[in-house]
């Protein structure tokens, strides 16, 4: 496999981590809109699991971007 394959896949798997620690952390939620009364519903572990998933979706959206506009720089 080629490092860029690699770094894909890479990618791909963190930002399903991330997308999946979310939906595991609201799964019991009764309410999923307005983002203040999910956050109130939440307890201390699933508030940290949220942020950690929104946390890792958003690191590995602007690393693919950084990363493609170095890519496209060269």
């Amino acid at each position: 496999m080629t490092p860029e394959k690699k770094r894909r896949v890479a990618t791909a798997v963190a930002f399903l981590s991330g997308v999946l620690a979310s939906l595991d952390a609201v799964r019991d939620a009764r309410v999923y809109w307005p983002p203040d009364v999910v956050w109130e519903a939440l307890r201390s572990p699933q508030r940290l699991e949220l942020g950690g998933g929104i946390a890792l979706i958003l690191v590995t959206l602007v690393t693919s971007v950084l990363q493609q506009r170095a890519a496209s720089e060269r």
